[in-house]
């Protein structure tokens, strides 16, 4: 069966490397799914969860990147994730209060810089919140 090597890294480090069957991953235009042999692609990501289907079968591995960059070549796909965490390490209590955070800030919002900051905030709470209820789903 035809394979796509998958490293997944951060500015934490390393997050994941293997190979895959599949990957699917949040572009920002739109989800993504890359097989082997794809074709050469460079796009940025948006908050949300890469989905890593293995060669041999079995459960899929997730990881949720808060942004980043994802780098397609044929053989090969690079994650460049701002941040990135497996999904079983999300934290939804945190989330939920980031989500908190970020809806204050934005009610009581003084400028422009604060007023992105907060909304950056709050998609990346909400996404972590979507991709820990899809792993509800799924168990």
């Amino acid at each position: 069966m035809a394979h796509i090597h998958v490293d997944i890294v951060s500015a934490e480090g390393a997050i994941y490397s293997g190979d895959a069957a599949m990957v699917f991953a949040p572009a920002k235009l739109g989800d993504i799914g890359i097989a082997p042999r794809h074709a050469p692609l460079l796009t940025s990501l948006r908050p949300g969860e890469i989905r890593v289907q293995p060669v041999e079968g079995g459960d899929e591995e997730t990881f949720f990147v808060s942004g980043g960059m994802i780098e397609v070549q044929p053989n090969r796909v690079i994650v460049l994730a701002d941040t990135a965490l497996r999904a079983h390490d999300l934290d939804e209590a945190a989330a939920l209060e980031a989500k908190r955070r970020a809806e204050e800030a934005l009610r009581d919002q003084k400028g422009e810089v604060d007023l992105a900051t907060a909304q950056a905030e709050l998609i990346e709470a909400a996404a972590i919140l979507q991709a820990i209820q899809k792993l509800r789903k799924r168990s």
